[in-house]
């Protein structure tokens, strides 16, 4: 009986902000836009590029600008996939992997991040040996909230059990819509409070993620 665990990436298993933050200030000095503090740009992530891009504009005051938009948007794509010097794993991720992954389960990731930005930085942080199958923000035509990301990879491991982990108000509506079972990582990229969002279980250290895991696919 395979059994897997899908893990969203910035915030829950990488804090990636500092080279997003990177990127897009690089990207928006160009054109003397005000830059963005790492706070801003980390409040910015989850909804993918697109959305990332449109808030940063926006929130200089510049949204109605489709054509800058797209600009910007081409230009940050073009940094974003080689941005991956200032982003490392949360602590305690390798070895939380390792034992997830002698318990004999399966593990993946569905992010929106773009695709090609997520196998580069899981490459350069070898974290990548780890996952069977890999879902970017781009891959399909929908992402997350969207369940059916989610649902695909469940489907493509061939689990009958399976778990969301992830930090964010999308990696919980994610969850509740596919009706998978979600543990949510405190130490992320969330602006809502953690009493405020729907999930199964809660971990602020990898080191509990096994025990919660083993729990939420007992439970089914």
């Amino acid at each position: 009986m395979r059994r897997a665990v899908v893990f969203d990436l910035d915030g829950t298993l990488i804090d990636s902000a500092p080279d997003i933050h990177a990127a897009a200030n690089t990207v928006l000095e160009r054109r003397d836009i005000a830059p963005f503090t790492l706070a801003e740009a980390r409040g910015f992530v989850g909804h993918g590029a697109a959305v990332f891009v449109e808030r940063c504009l926006s929130a200089r005051g510049l949204s109605e600008d489709a054509a800058l938009q797209a600009q910007v948007l081409e230009e940050f794509l073009e940094l974003y996939e080689g941005a991956v010097h200032q982003t490392r794993p949360y602590p305690g991720v390798a070895a939380c992997l390792d034992a997830l992954v002698a318990e004999g389960l399966d593990l993946a990731v569905c992010t929106n991040k773009p695709e090609g930005a997520t196998a580069a930085v899981l490459a350069h942080l070898g974290l990548d040996r780890y996952f069977d199958v890999v879902v970017g923000g781009d891959t399909f035509a929908v992402r997350k909230p969207d369940p059916a990301p989610l649902r695909e990879i469940i489907a493509c491991l061939g689990a009958v059990g399976a778990a969301y982990v992830g930090d964010s108000e999308v990696d919980a509506e994610t969850a509740a819509r596919a009706e998978v079972p979600f543990a949510l990582y405190t130490e992320g990229y969330r602006q809502t409070p953690v009493e405020e969002l729907p999930h199964d279980a809660r971990f602020e250290a990898f080191d509990d993620l096994p025990a919660i895991v083993r729990r939420l696919l007992a439970a089914g």
